[in-house]
């Protein structure tokens, strides 16, 4: 055999190993497991095994936060200044360790997937809003609940307001910054009830920019989706719709990823 015909041998290979690629089936990684995979769900980014494993809320029972058995915290708040909330998936040891990837160990990949899961919250809220006809008039708006300055330094960045984004960019719904935090708390995560309810008390403000935000006089009525990783109690939500409505006429929801 000559060096000419080896050489259009390899060539040959060559050609017939691309078409062959690009015939196959792509792998990709799974952004949960890590494993290449040729059967991901599109939109999330996962294969379908992790897929199977997210605890989606399917049914609500607590009409004001959206948790899918009796809530205590609810009936023993005194008064809710968010219409109503609701969540994508069960707070579970698996979604546990998905959030601690991506807002304490700085996987900031998993933003898509956190803001894709946040489109199904969308969809049960609107599925169980009580006047849709007064609500679609008005103009709506998406928000997040900020951090402190201090924890903005330690991680980097903002889970709420990078899940906002993605959020607004798949509903088609402006996001803008309508609240700050004035003052650094521990996490709430560790502390009791009562605990917190004293320790967010003029915690948040409204932006200083709030009427270049929203563009138009502040008589005019709005719809603000406020948007956070996890609902505990929802004394950080009702914090939050509270200022919001000192200020603005506004119907508050909430949207979380997890409850």
């Amino acid at each position: 055999m000559s060096y000419q015909q080896f050489d259009i041998r390899i060539l040959v290979k060559k050609v017939i190993g691309s078409v062959a690629a690009l015939l196959s089936p792509l792998k990709r990684e799974c952004l949960l497991c890590k494993q290449n995979s040729t059967h991901q769900v599109d939109e999330l980014g996962l294969c379908h095994s992790c897929y199977t494993r997210i605890p989606w809320i399917r049914e609500v029972l607590c009409l004001t936060c959206g948790r899918g058995e009796f809530c205590s915290d609810c009936q023993r708040r005194t008064h809710s200044y968010f219409t109503r909330s609701r969540s994508a998936v069960r707070y579970d040891e698996t979604m546990k360790e998905l959030l601690a990837r991506y807002k304490y160990r700085g996987d900031e990949r998993l933003k898509t997937v956190l803001g894709q899961m946040l489109v199904h919250s969308y969809h049960l809220l609107h599925k169980d809003r009580d006047t849709p006809a007064e609500t679609d008039s008005m103009k709506e708006f998406i928000t997040f609940v900020p951090v402190s300055e201090r924890r903005m330094l330690e991680r980097g960045f903002n889970q709420a307001e990078q899940m906002a984004v993605e959020l607004g960019q798949r509903i088609g719904v402006p996001v803008i910054p309508l609240l700050k935090r004035s003052k650094h708390t521990d996490k709430q995560s560790f502390k009791k009830r009562s605990e917190r309810l004293d320790d967010l008390e003029h915690v948040f403000e409204v932006n200083d920019s709030i009427h270049n935000n929203l563009g138009e006089s502040l008589a005019t009525s709005f719809v603000i989706y406020i948007v956070d990783d996890v609902y505990t109690t929802g004394s950080t939500m009702n914090q939050c719709a509270k200022v919001l409505g000192e200020y603005i006429s506004a119907e508050v929801f909430g949207l979380t990823w997890a409850r």
